[in-house]
């Protein structure tokens, strides 16, 4: 009993999950990866951004951290902008179709109106920008391709604001987990990142499901009833 006690705290801990030698320890800089690439490159904004690379930094920060900092701030910037070039090129292949496409579970239309809006109202400047304002940044690079922006004018202000946001958050976590109140207080401060972050995921699930569970119901509320009135009648 005594043991199941002691370890308890370990379990909260998140360096025990992700820490180099942690449950999950191996599985941090390629997840962080996947996850950069997905939201910026395949039109899947609802993952965690900033929140995700600041807590990749603390990681980084902590003892026997998963990866260097100096690993995995230049990852997630190069990854970052691998993922705006696909979403480029996804745009110049569908074209303005984009705009028509109809709203999924987690695709909406709005999303791209208002960041062609955000593009309109920028220029070029809006692919710097726009990575740092969520939903957003995952659909200006493929609002620039379906507007056929220069290809080397989108990739020289790609590269810079890939360099700022995924290598610039990164090192934002990292530093600030090297302040000694944050330090000291890392298990706490990340518990409540992850919570904030995956938030919105799972709230996001929920209504899909509801939505779901609603339609579902909605063809066939009330004719059953009305057919078992009619003929009992």
């Amino acid at each position: 009993m005594s043991t199941t006690v002691t370890a308890l705290p370990h379990i909260f801990d998140p360096m025990y999950w992700l820490g180099a030698d942690g449950v999950f320890g191996s599985a941090v800089l390629p997840g962080i990866l996947i996850i950069v690439f997905i939201e910026t490159g395949l039109l899947f904004p609802l993952l965690p951004g900033e929140s995700l690379l600041f807590t990749g930094g603390l990681l980084a920060a902590g003892p026997n951290p998963p990866a260097s900092i100096w690993v995995l701030a230049p990852a997630v910037a190069t990854v970052a902008i691998l993922g705006d070039q696909t979403g480029y090129f996804i745009g110049r292949r569908i074209g303005p179709a984009l705009f028509k496409k109809e709203d999924s579970r987690f695709f909406k239309k709005h999303y791209v109106t208002e960041s062609h809006a955000f593009f309109e109202k920028y220029g070029p400047w809006a692919i710097i920008l726009a990575r740092f304002a969520p939903f957003v940044r995952t659909f200006v690079p493929p609002v620039a391709g379906v507007s056929y922006m220069r290809y080397p004018v989108f990739l020289g202000f790609d590269i810079v604001g890939g360099a700022l946001w995924g290598g610039g958050v990164t090192l934002a976590g990292y530093f600030l987990g090297n302040v000694p109140f944050v330090h000291h207080n890392l298990q706490k401060i990340l518990l409540v990142i992850l919570v904030v972050s995956l938030t919105p995921v799972f709230i996001a699930a929920w209504r899909s499901y509801r939505g779901r569970r609603r339609g579902a119901q909605e063809p066939g509320s009330g004719h059953p009833t009305s057919a078992v009135r009619n003929e009992s009648v």
